[in-house]
């Protein structure tokens, strides 16, 4: 990141990304692990931990996409934005370290389920300052600037926690301690690239403070639906959101459980998740900069066509090692600019006063979603004893998304 280039603001918004990846990273590859070594143990849930993963996926998506309108609106006053993040991070925080300490599945899966709310409740207010960080004509560039050195900076901790792990018997520690050590590095990387953000990027967009705030966030929703409802843009662009994403969120999440029950070494599921980060470092970037050039609209396509592709490799094809390597790769190359490109257009879209309010039902059609994702690899996992018919049925989704996408107005 070239100091001419990026103003102070927009770097202390990207470093959050780099602060939060350590935890992303860490859920979607060694903790399912963990969870399924948990699980191991208990015969009842043995043969269908990667449904019982799914499930508390599926609770923790649906709790945050209930609370986010409500919060989106309150955080929309002056001031509150940050304090709702300082928030999210210190609960997320302590529950990321909580779970270096239960040895039974259940508790581990609940404590889990807390971490996982707080992480991902801060990404909706973090998503709404990118509104205050920068400029509208430079969002899809600091957007996507954001997801790739988040991919590259979460390497520096994960590969800390990797070795810890990995070699737990050979520097003779448990594996639970072990992995209480991860989870303490993760948690404090987190918290550290929090603090630039905090102190450097100010509120800018806000209206102003309410009586009775928590009332009228409630009496408001019916208001801004009908507003979003009442924009052809912006309806058809979340609706097509909302469907191709489940297919993203369901990827991220289960891929690593789906491999760890296909039989797949634990240290192979790890190092080609690594690779991703690397894939999706050059690969986020270029796609700000097409997002810019080419259209955000024909960017947001080629990720739809390219996870659908994912889905269909991963149903059919996904059997060892190798494979899992080939789909990590292909996943880098969509991840990160699907989801910055997708950040970055809504945010254009919203009124500039309500845009935490309305990032909050951003976040609801990318909440229930993955609630629809993972829902269907749970029930299909939990009727058939198949996972691959559960990732199967995602790829209608993003033919669905695909649709809609084309329908909505070309900005450029």
């Amino acid at each position: 990141m070239a100091r001419t280039k990026f103003t102070k603001a927009e770097k202390s918004w990207i470093l959050y990304d780099v602060g939060n990846s350590a935890l992303v990273l860490l859920a979607t590859s060694v903790i399912p692990i963990y969870f399924n070594s948990l699980a191991s143990a208990d015969p009842a849930v043995k043969d269908v931990a990667v449904g019982a993963w799914g499930t508390a996926e599926t609770v923790a998506s649906l709790v945050i996409a209930l609370l986010m309108p409500v919060l989106g609106s309150i955080a929309d006053m002056q001031g509150m934005r940050k304090k709702f993040i300082v928030g999210c991070v210190g609960t997320g925080a302590i529950a990321t370290i909580a779970m270096g300490f239960p040895t039974y599945w259940l508790t581990f899966l609940i404590i889990y389920v807390i971490s996982s709310i707080a992480l991902n409740t801060s990404f909706v207010f973090y998503d709404a300052l990118l509104v205050d960080a920068t400029t509208e004509e430079r969002m899809d560039e600091v957007s996507s600037q954001g997801f790739a050195w988040g991919y590259v900076g979460s390497c520096i901790p994960f590969v800390a926690c990797l070795l810890i792990v990995l070699n737990a018997e050979g520097i003779g520690l448990t594996m639970q301690t072990a992995m209480l050590i991860a989870f303490i590095i993760t948690a404090a990387w987190w918290v550290a690239f929090t603090i630039p953000m905090i102190k450097n990027v100010e509120q800018r967009s806000f209206k102003p403070r309410q009586s009775h705030a928590l009332r009228r966030a409630f009496a408001g929703i019916g208001s801004t639906l009908r507003s979003i409802w009442a924009n052809k843009s912006m309806r058809y662009f979340v609706l097509a959101y909302f469907f191709y994403i489940d297919g993203v969120h369901t990827v991220i999440k289960m891929s690593t459980s789906y491999g760890s029950n296909l039989g797949i070494e634990g240290t192979q599921l790890v190092l080609a998740l690594l690779v991703t980060q690397f894939v999706a470092w050059p690969s986020s970037i270029i796609y700000g900069r097409l997002g810019h050039t080419v259209g955000t609209k024909k960017m947001l396509l080629v990720g739809i066509v390219g996870y659908f592709g994912i889905t269909l490799f991963a149903a059919f094809f996904l059997r060892s090692a190798l494979e899992f390597w080939i789909l990590a790769i292909c996943v880098g190359l969509f991840q990160g600019g699907i989801q910055a490109l997708s950040r970055s257009e809504f945010g254009k879209l919203c009124p500039k006063d309500h845009v935490n309010e309305y990032f909050g039902f951003f976040d609801i059609f990318g909440k229930y979603a993955a609630i629809l994702g993972t829902g269907l690899v749970s029930v299909f996992t939990f009727l058939t004893r198949n996972p691959s018919l559960g990732v199967l049925s995602v790829s209608l989704l993003f033919v669905i998304g695909f649709f809609i996408m084309l329908k909505v107005p070309d900005r450029h």
